[in-house]
């Protein structure tokens, strides 16, 4: 004996936040958004070294924007500004594309949320050769 169990979108139960939330046409703007200009605005904000802040691993402080490397504070860390702009920057460009009409968000193309990343790679890689050259000096 078997039983079937069918469910719809009236019955099935929601949060307040889960499936209104992702079956929302602003969130799939913002979403689609972020994730398109979010590998973009990272290598620009690496390419341009814009980050928010500095941080110093060695003495736990942080400056804001770029910070050279200073006596008696050890190496300066970058990425966390980088990826502070890129979040920052991209959630705006996110909340922008949500107050946009529904017919204009609907024409963003959807390939570009994976074309972009992809894309943005070969940029990751080389700008990490430095570090990869220097490990092999070692």
């Amino acid at each position: 004996m078997s039983t079937t169990v069918t469910a719809n979108a009236a019955t099935a139960p929601t949060t307040a936040t889960g499936s209104a939330l992702a079956a929302s046409s602003k969130f799939k703007a913002f979403a689609t958004t972020f994730s398109i200009t979010g590998p973009v605005i990272y290598c620009l904000t690496v390419y341009l070294n814009w980050p928010v802040f500095t941080y110093f691993p060695a003495t736990g402080r942080f400056f804001w924007g770029v910070q050279a490397a200073q006596s008696g504070t050890g190496p300066n860390m970058l990425w966390y500004g980088w990826t502070v702009t890129t979040i920052l920057i991209s959630a705006g460009l996110g909340i922008i594309a949500m107050m946009l009409p529904e017919r204009v968000t609907r024409k963003i193309p959807l390939f570009l949320v994976w074309l972009f990343p992809i894309l943005s790679i070969p940029f990751v890689v080389y700008s990490l050769m430095f570090w990869w050259r220097l490990a092999m000096k070692e």
